[in-house]
């Protein structure tokens, strides 16, 4: 998966437009899209539009707000694939929600404080965490930063190198503001991938094509994966060359994994 879509919890009009978007993942927002007048309206429509056929992940509120407890109500639903955990930073209480899922159903934390960075090594190492995802905007708000580019450059490969260490999939990448601007998402895309971030949050469906897109083995890398693997094939490992470049053990593994990639995209 390396598009994930959110969608306001309170638009019931977008739910179905969104899963037809494209994007590899819908996240059901319950949180920072709704107004806190309207949850528990918006949880009660959610609720009624869930349905098997139609998986998403849900963003409930934070733990300790007052709709917490009834947000988890919806985890029963086969239609959730899986919680994403606002503000987390206390592994503990991953630890207590991974007890309320299914065995299918995953947990994915947002890191958007520093002291969740603090303990996201922890955090991805709960049960059933998927993998973690950053928050860069509102991460840089607790950090004091004016920016959430690549001054947090060293904070995405933090994560990167700690979900390494747990055993989980690369961290999903914050989001794009300028939801209509498509060369700034390549730019924030290519620099996720080259940071080693896996995939990547859309606030609208115009952005999921440019996120699959960005993500994806270039035509250049195929071809040169290709070659790679051709030579090892009629060589074998040892001293071998493609392009000028010797070509190791890890250079053959990454080719594989190239190609192994641009065949189960999503």
């Amino acid at each position: 998966m390396k598009s994930y879509l959110f969608v306001p919890g309170d638009r019931s009009e977008r739910l179905d437009k969104a899963l037809a978007s494209g994007a590899h993942a819908v996240i059901v927002d319950l949180e920072d899209a709704v107004a806190p007048e309207s949850k528990e309206a918006a949880r009660a429509s959610v609720a009624q539009w869930l349905h098997a056929d139609k998986p998403v992940y849900l963003r409930c509120n934070a733990y300790g707000t007052p709709w917490f407890e009834g947000d988890l109500t919806l985890l029963s639903h086969p239609g959730v694939r899986g919680l994403v955990v606002p503000k987390a930073q206390e592994p503990e209480v991953l630890i207590q929600l991974a007890k309320q899922l299914r065995p299918e159903q995953r947990l994915l934390p947002i890191v958007e404080s520093v002291f969740g960075w603090d303990r996201a090594r922890e955090m991805a190492s709960a049960p059933q965490v998927d993998r973690l995802i950053f928050g860069s905007v509102d991460f840089a708000s607790d950090a004091g930063m004016g920016s959430d580019g690549a001054e947090l450059d060293a904070v995405r490969l933090h994560l990167v190198l700690v979900s390494r260490l747990a055993g989980v999939r690369a961290p999903v990448d914050g989001v794009t503001l300028a939801f209509a601007d498509d060369q700034a998402l390549a730019t924030d895309v290519a620099r996720s991938r080259r940071l080693g971030m896996g995939a990547k949050l859309c606030i609208h469906p115009r952005q999921v094509i440019g996120v699959n897109q960005g993500f994806a083995p270039s035509p250049a890398e195929l071809q040169w994966a290709q070659r790679v693997v051709e030579q090892v094939q009629a060589h074998g490992l040892g001293a071998i060359a493609v392009d000028g470049k010797l070509v190791d053990r890890p250079v053959w593994l990454l080719a594989q994994s190239l190609l192994a990639e641009s065949t189960t995209q999503g």
